[in-house]
């Protein structure tokens, strides 16, 4: 009896607890294999996701990159008639040897359709361009005129070349 009790308590126990390790990692190795197959699957459209990315990066060059951005917005401005009372570009952090962020802070003014359309046209460029902060206030009591504060972080990606237009 006792020995059936030394082999249970230090032979089966530890088997047993062996045996549950074994299956929990055997369960997470499937279902990495199950993702990994999925991504294989998946890699045509993601392929064009980042071919898309580097295309419509930002330009390498800072400068190019901020009057880029600048330019899109004053289209954008002036399409919609809607009035900035301030605009300012800003490079966050540090940039690495593969990427860098310009942050780009716009105060703007109009009716809800004209800044609407404007924000349409904002998420809707093909500029590595998004949305980080959006405030909307209004200016009188009707509600027919609003502030639109605006918060936007533009991407630049190195060493890739962007495609020239």
């Amino acid at each position: 009896m006792a020995a059936l009790y030394i082999l249970d308590s230090l032979v089966i126990e530890r088997l047993i607890k062996v045996w549950q390790t074994h299956s929990l990692e055997i369960a997470k190795l499937q279902q990495s294999v199950a993702d990994g197959r999925t991504t294989i699957s998946r890699a045509s459209q993601i392929q064009r996701a980042w071919t898309d990315m580097q295309e419509n990066a930002l330009p390498k060059d800072q400068a190019q990159a901020e009057q880029e951005v600048l330019s899109a917005f004053d289209r954008w401005r002036s399409a919609n008639n809607i009035e900035f009372s301030s605009q300012r570009p800003q490079w966050k952090g540090r940039p690495t040897d593969r990427y860098s962020l310009m942050e780009y802070r716009v105060d703007a003014t109009g009716t809800l359709p004209t800044l609407s359309k404007f924000m349409y046209e904002l998420e809707h460029s093909p500029l590595a361009l998004r949305v980080d902060s959006l405030e909307l206030t209004a200016r009188d009591e009707s509600g027919q005129k609003l502030t639109l504060g605006l918060i936007v972080s533009g991407l630049r990606l190195f060493p890739m070349d962007r495609k020239q237009q």
